[in-house]
């Protein structure tokens, strides 16, 4: 009894169990369609065409997070002062942290879909109350202390 009585006083002193989200393996259609749903807005602000350098890609459930770096095929640099979104003037590239992105997706069926997304962010934007209660299952460690 003295046993299971330190092995639960153990575990409370750990904390919850994190989130066991998993990363889609590389070749995979879910990958795939989680990169491409990223794509769509990569492309629209930075022009065509798009690669991704993946830092992180996470899903878990209906849920999904990725935070990547945009770049022209074969590992080119994007100049963001000629992109569509210099030019329409939704993006500066004076304020940005370069092509950097980040997306909190969600999945219906086979379809992904990247609800909330930042290109060029300069903090951790996603670590928000409501996005933290959201997307809990794939950004717990983003958002440690966050209500």
């Amino acid at each position: 009894m003295h046993f299971l009585k330190t092995v639960l006083f153990a575990l409370c002193l750990a904390g919850p169990v994190a989130a066991e989200y998993y990363e889609p393996a590389r070749g995979t259609d879910e990958r795939k369609a989680m990169l491409d749903a990223i794509r769509a807005h990569a492309e629209e602000q930075l022009g065509e065409p798009i690669e991704f350098l993946v830092y992180e890609l996470r899903a878990k459930g209906s849920k999904g997070f990725a935070a990547l770096q945009a770049q022209r095929p074969g590992g080119g640099a994007i100049d963001l002062f000629a992109t569509p979104g210099f030019k329409e003037g939704t993006i500066d590239p004076e304020t940005m942290d370069g092509s950097s992105m980040q997306a909190l997706l969600r999945r219906s069926g086979d379809t992904w879909v990247a609800v909330h997304w930042a290109i060029g962010a300069t903090d951790v934007w996603f670590s928000y109350g409501p996005f933290c209660r959201r997307y809990h299952s794939v950004i717990e460690d983003y958002c440690a202390g966050v209500n």
